[in-house]
């Protein structure tokens, strides 16, 4: 008999949090356990979770949803559970969504994932899925090639047993679509979304173009590390992956220059600071380092290490293309 654990990662949104565990009690099917993932909250979610019945949970130091989301799906791996039902505290599940997401019988292995539907208009999609607006619009129960975790993502033990966890490392932002890639892109795991089954979820309040705070938007760096290795997870090779990064990085200068109305020139030095993190891979900024470097940072030294490492690179990779085997004349 194959085990079913739902896993809820959380920080500080208690209110979110037991709107979710209440929709999850009230599965029309139950999974056979519960973990919160607490990721250091400072509000009254310890003492709550302390006082919940039946429902396992783990309160660490803050790692974001990269580290709650790896804590989680190991303990359910290394406990024994079949299936892992991940999503985050600010959505919540239709009554019938578990039921209705392990009901179709797929004859391969694939990343399952619920239909993410708009919470207050319990209608709209929150993220492209193909080319449907609305949950309505959609014609199949089975949407191939498209999943969003970690918003009602199914995945089987076989999978993580394959894949491997998600990279607490990366902290948030990156962490599911690093993930998605290294299923689907390295392992050839297709994924695809239940359409009946329904996941709420607030609309998308991130939009790139908007004018951000300079002095406390720590996230952003993190949207610009890690999107260089989940250009390595989805990209055939290291080449195409720094292309792609590098052409990122452009765009992210192009946006700063044309839509942002604040601190242009210190946005623009900004982004060359987790641009070398990636290249140089190195995790180990968290939200209070990037806070108290954020003014700090020399602009000169910030661009003559980063033209320089990518200087490095391309001949590292013009050697490595000249003398492969394939590449080398024999006479």
């Amino acid at each position: 008999m194959e085990k079913i654990i739902t896993i809820v990662v959380t920080y500080n949104r208690l209110s979110l949090l037991t709107a979710c565990i209440n929709a999850l009690k009230k599965q029309t099917k139950q999974a056979d356990a519960i973990l919160v993932i607490n990721n250091g909250s400072t509000d009254n979610t310890e003492q709550w979770l302390k006082a919940q019945k039946g429902l396992h949970f783990i309160t660490q130091n803050n790692t974001g949803s990269g580290g709650g989301f790896e804590t989680g799906i190991r303990w359910a791996y290394k406990n024994g559970f079949s299936w892992m039902w991940c999503m985050d505290d600010d959505g919540y599940p239709k009554e019938d969504a578990l039921e209705k997401i392990l009901a179709p019988e797929l004859s391969w292995l694939c990343l399952r994932n619920c239909a993410v539907i708009n919470k207050d208009d319990k209608k709209s999609f929150v993220w492209k899925t193909k080319n449907y607006a609305t949950i309505h619009d959609v014609d199949t129960n089975i949407i191939e090639g498209i999943g969003h975790p970690f918003n009602g993502t199914m995945i089987h033990r076989n999978i993580v047993e394959r894949v491997g966890f998600p990279k607490e490392q990366f902290f948030l932002w990156g962490d599911e679509s690093e993930y998605l890639y290294r299923i689907t892109k390295k392992n050839k795991i297709p994924v695809c979304t239940i359409a009946d089954s329904i996941h709420y979820h607030p609309a998308s309040a991130f939009n790139y173009k908007k004018d951000w705070d300079y002095g406390t938007m720590w996230k952003m760096y993190f949207y610009v590390r890690n999107r260089f290795h989940i250009y390595k997870a989805k990209c055939n090779n290291s080449a195409a992956a720094i292309i792609h990064y590098c052409c990122f990085l452009i765009a992210m200068a192009a946006v700063v220059l044309v839509y942002q109305k604040t601190d242009k020139a210190k946005k623009l030095r900004f982004i060359f600071w987790p641009a070398i993190d990636a290249f140089s891979n190195n995790f180990t900024a968290n939200p209070q380092l990037i806070l108290s470097k954020i003014t700090a940072a020399s602009p000169i030294e910030i661009r003559t290490t980063f033209f320089t490492y990518i200087k490095n690179s391309m001949t590292s990779l013009r050697e490595n293309f000249a003398f492969s085997p394939a590449n080398r004349v024999t006479g």
